[in-house]
């Protein structure tokens, strides 16, 4: 019990892997022309997915939007009430 307890450095990972990048810009590992090339072509296909997705929910969002409408003229009004009945 004479040590004290120092707990582990959380971000010793973190600084262990971006040792070795110090001279280099981080989050880029050197890539081939090829994996560049694929990279490209993953990331087109993940926007492409994604832009598909935005115009499903934008959809969604105007049916919804449709169907409240159509409810709100579809609700029955007020009757008036005795004392507001115009005389005629």
């Amino acid at each position: 019990m004479s040590e004290a307890h120092t707990p582990p450095d959380p971000f010793a990972m973190f600084k262990q892997f971006f040792k070795p990048m110090e001279g280099m810009q981080a989050f880029m590992p050197p890539m081939t022309e090829e994996e560049c090339a694929r990279k490209i072509a993953e990331l087109r296909t993940v926007e492409q997915w994604l832009a598909m997705q935005v115009g499903m929910l934008q959809m969604s969002i105007k049916a919804l939007e449709l169907q409240q409408a159509s409810l709100a003229a579809l609700k029955p009004r007020d009757k008036p009430k005795a004392g507001d009945e115009p005389s005629a």
